[in-house]
């Protein structure tokens, strides 16, 4: 018996093969003429009880002029680059003159703008294409908040403006391989020596971070055993950051494995705000509520692409419309969407006001990320087998939520979050750990 080699066997597949074989993909719009795909994305349709009309005039400009920009420059080329787990970066500065990045910040050429019209840019970023959310998330409500709220005078001038613009990507990282929902145990070390820090450890999960020009990293400061903040520059000595493969959500995202290897960080560097665990909260606070805006937009999205959907795509010599098992679950998304929208504008409102709990942040985060899982869920049943295929939204939505639905805290720790608020009992560790400690 003959055994080929791998290059044999490969020549002699390709003899047997028809001409046609490595051809590209139809168009979708010539494969599948029945329905339109969401490279051209359907109008909103999922505003049934008019919430439009509870956000001031800037809001609802703020609103109109990303979801523009989302359906005109990202809905044709998001599910190529979802495909090829690749970033756009010719969009970057695109999303930069949109003038939202930076969100609530005030100042040091930020917009300034409310924390609803923050939500509702998050929003529509994310109806669109979620991966386009995180990034932003990433940017603004993490990296450039930490600047913002934790960071010197100086630091603010240096870096803020220009990360408004999106002419330099900001990342955070917080994360790392051994530590995740304890994150507050985090075990990268900070060492002060002459004239500022050397960091040492790892992170993992850190969106933008392969491409990112500045780091915010959280390390513990062996001296007080605390966490401090440093902003680290890309391509700095030591530093090492690589791509994370084989995801099956949120592929555009560019998640890192973070490498810090007697990373030097000047002592201007450090940010002085940021000297506890506790002083993140303020930071999490606000990014609490944007991720929870998240899954409302692509909750948007998707009830939009299934209405457009069931009306356009016949079988048995009627639209999927008609039928009553179909309309049943389009009124459910349709209903689910109408209470997250709710929930995300009254978590934004106790915000604004300074009444907005931590506890109620996180229930916020966790519910409405289990609808929006299940308003996915059920648009993927409506779709049938195009359900499975990026090309109607659906499917990509489908493995975006997951991601979404674990970071930010899990849904588990949010409800043990809210839990500990409203019965003064906090149970993140087991009984038996708590005896020891």
């Amino acid at each position: 018996m003959t055994v080929l080699s791998s290059t044999d066997r490969d020549d002699a597949e390709k003899k047997v093969k028809s001409s046609y074989f490595d051809l590209p993909a139809m168009d979708v719009s010539v494969a599948f003429p029945q329905a339109t795909p969401a490279s051209k994305f359907p109008p909103c349709t999922s505003d049934y009880y008019h919430f439009n009309e509870l956000l001031t005039p800037e809001e609802q400009a703020v609103r109109k002029r990303v979801r523009e920009f989302m359906e005109k420059e990202v809905a044709p080329i998001m599910t190529e680059y979802w495909e090829k787990a690749e970033f756009p970066f010719h969009i970057i500065p695109k999303l930069g003159a949109l003038g939202v990045a930076g969100g609530s910040i005030k100042g040091y050429g930020c917009p300034g703008l409310s924390i609803t019209a923050n939500a509702i840019a998050t929003a529509e970023i994310s109806r669109v294409d979620a991966s386009c959310g995180t990034f932003n998330l990433v940017h603004t409500s993490l990296g450039m908040l930490t600047i913002a709220l934790c960071g010197s005078e100086a630091q603010k001038h240096k870096y803020l403006p220009s990360l408004a613009q999106m002419k330099t990507v900001a990342c955070w990282a917080l994360t790392e391989p051994d530590n995740g929902s304890d994150a507050s145990a985090l075990q990268t070390t900070a060492t002060k020596v002459e004239g500022g820090w050397v960091l040492t450890g790892q992170k993992r999960w850190i969106g933008n971070s392969t491409f990112a020009d500045l780091l915010v990293i959280l390390a513990r400061n062996t001296t007080t055993n605390q966490v401090n903040g440093f902003i680290v520059k890309k391509d700095a000595p030591g530093l090492t950051v690589t791509k994370m493969p084989n995801k099956i959500g949120l592929r555009i995202v560019q998640n890192g494995d973070i490498l810090l290897q007697n990373v030097f960080v000047p002592d201007e560097e450090r940010l002085p705000g940021l000297n506890s665990f506790q002083d993140t909260s303020k930071v999490l606070a606000v990014s609490r509520v944007m991720v929870s805006w998240q899954p409302i937009g692509i909750s948007m999205g998707v009830y939009d692409m299934c209405h457009r959907y069931l009306k356009e795509r016949k079988q048995f010599g009627a639209p999927l419309a008609a039928f009553q098992i179909n309309q049943q679950k389009l009124v459910k998304m349709l209903g689910n969407v109408q209470a997250m929208f709710l929930m995300g504008w009254r978590l934004c409102k106790l915000y604004e006001a300074g009444k907005m709990t931590p506890g109620q942040a996180s229930l916020g985060k966790a519910w409405i990320s289990s609808k929006a899982r299940e308003t996915a869920s059920l648009g993927r049943e409506l779709l049938g087998g195009n359900g499975i295929v990026a090309d109607f939204l659906v499917a990509k939505a489908f493995c975006d939520l997951e991601p979404i639905y674990t970071y930010e805290g899990t849904y588990d720790i949010n409800t043990l979050v809210t839990a500990r608020e409203v019965t003064g009992i906090a149970s993140f560790k087991p009984a038996a750990s708590r005896s020891r400690l």
